[in-house]
């Protein structure tokens, strides 16, 4: 009897201490998983105000406009060459009309945007400037003749020729009109050498 007894307060005593050994460790264990997750949420905060930041950082040193700054720099870089000179006008067409001498020597019609070079490669791309007022086109003809020995390296068609002049169109395809033969200083920017035939570098005086 008194060892069952003994037995019956020994179990109940340890049953009781084993409930309480497993209540403190579930406690313990729910005390450890706070600072856990406490910790993970202020790294969470840490890492949103370094982004944060950076952005800033970003925004502050200009890294946004490296395209535009990257863009306007293969646009400048496109130039090959540029001048000033005096240009001249003609409309040859192989109509016969004012002594013309037929079709222009590059193979392509007469039109807007084509000029004449007494030394460029054919095809090459050229953009005229004056008063503010600037046509991108091509050497399709040679031209001026003697005219270039004198200093007038260009032949502009008369639609661009007026244009630049006075922002207006010509009188007719063969006279550009507003009283004006040349245009003195006007800059030409060489923005693509053509295939064709021709000397690159400065323009040269016709037959030379």
């Amino acid at each position: 009897m008194q060892q069952r007894a003994i037995n019956v307060i020994l179990t109940g005593v340890t049953g009781t201490a084993l409930a309480g050994m497993l209540v403190a460790g579930v406690a313990a264990a729910s005390d450890d998983s706070a600072p856990s997750e406490q910790y993970m949420s202020q790294e969470a905060a840490n890492t949103g105000q370094h982004k944060d930041a950076q952005k800033g950082s970003d925004k502050g040193s200009g890294k946004g406009d490296s395209a535009s700054d990257r863009k306007r720099e293969k646009k400048d870089s496109r130039v090959l060459l540029s001048g000033t000179t005096t240009a001249s006008y003609f409309w040859d067409d192989g109509s016969g009309v004012n002594g013309d001498t037929g079709a222009p020597a590059g193979g392509k019609p007469m039109q807007k945007g084509l000029f004449a070079s007494p030394s460029w490669p054919m095809h090459t791309k050229v953009k005229v400037s004056y008063n503010g007022r600037s046509v991108t086109g091509f050497v399709g003809d040679r031209g001026p003749g003697r005219p270039s020995h004198k200093g007038v390296m260009l032949d502009l068609d008369t639609y661009t020729f007026r244009y630049l002049l006075d922002g207006e169109k010509p009188k007719s395809k063969y006279n550009a009109g507003g009283g004006e033969g040349h245009l003195k200083g006007i800059k030409w920017e060489v923005i693509k050498w053509g295939p064709g035939a021709g000397k690159k570098g400065k323009p040269r005086p016709f037959g030379s």
